[in-house]
């Protein structure tokens, strides 16, 4: 761990930053200057050797756990992240989780299990952010170009990322005069554990050729996006970005 010795640093939350894409964005925003918060649910391990690592080559970073369905928990994150930096100026909430079923399959505990990461984290996360960031800061939540292209056996997932570009939108709005954005990536596939979960070579292959540039999205790709609206995007503000390299 690592606590902010300059103050213009600004400073960054990632929820999920242990997960494929979450990394990522964490390396891409400590690249580009950022403090960042490593936000894990269950894998403190990962997510502390991810902050030794960045420490050792110079970023500044810290390891804070919780459960993004639980406003005392976040509560207890948020205090974390300001007592080591000094405040927060973005906040990329990457957590999430994806079950793929249909419908007329659909196991309702997944449901309430998916939804209380996806929907009640994005309003937990979202409202305690609104709440304490600091002027000129970025909300940036993320939900799927699924919502778009309406994929079988997506129902219940996009589902609940169509409720978080719901509240990213409004929020946006309800943030008047407070020099904060509110925007939401929708990536569309990329090579990450969440999207290879479930899926045979033949069905990775033709969300492959899905696109025009006819191959996945990377991480990296998704972290290029959220730079941007975290860092130079101030004129960006309520709106989803598809990220997906054309997908129709």
């Amino acid at each position: 761990m690592t606590e902010n010795t300059t103050a213009n640093v600004r400073v960054a939350l990632v929820t999920g930053g242990t997960g494929g894409i979450g990394h990522v964005v964490v390396e891409r925003l400590v690249a580009d200057g950022f403090a960042v918060a490593v936000h894990y649910s269950g894998n403190k391990d990962r997510a502390e050797a991810m902050v030794a690592d960045l420490v050792s080559r110079g970023g500044q970073a810290i390891a804070i756990g919780g459960d993004v369905g639980d406003e005392d928990e976040m509560t207890a994150a948020f205090d974390a992240v300001e007592s080591a930096f000094g405040g927060i100026d973005v906040v990329v909430n990457t957590a999430g989780i994806m079950i793929l079923t249909p419908i007329v399959e659909l196991d309702l505990d997944d449901l309430d299990r998916m939804h209380r990461t996806n929907i009640r984290g994005a309003f937990v996360v979202s409202k305690l952010a609104a709440r304490r960031l600091r002027p000129g800061g970025a909300i940036i939540n993320f939900s799927t170009s699924v919502t778009r292209t309406q994929l079988p056996t997506y129902g219940p997932y996009v589902a609940s990322k169509a409720a978080v570009e719901g509240i990213t939108l409004i929020l946006a709005r309800e943030l008047r005069g407070r020099d904060i954005t509110v925007n939401a990536v929708a990536p569309g596939p990329t090579a990450s554990p969440l999207f290879f979960n479930g899926k045979d070579e033949a069905a990775v292959a033709r969300f492959a050729k899905a696109t025009p540039l006819e191959r996945l999205g990377q991480p990296e790709d998704i972290s290029e996006t959220v730079a941007f609206l975290a860092g130079p995007a101030r004129w960006v503000n309520g709106q989803v970005i598809y990220t997906n390299g054309g997908l129709a």
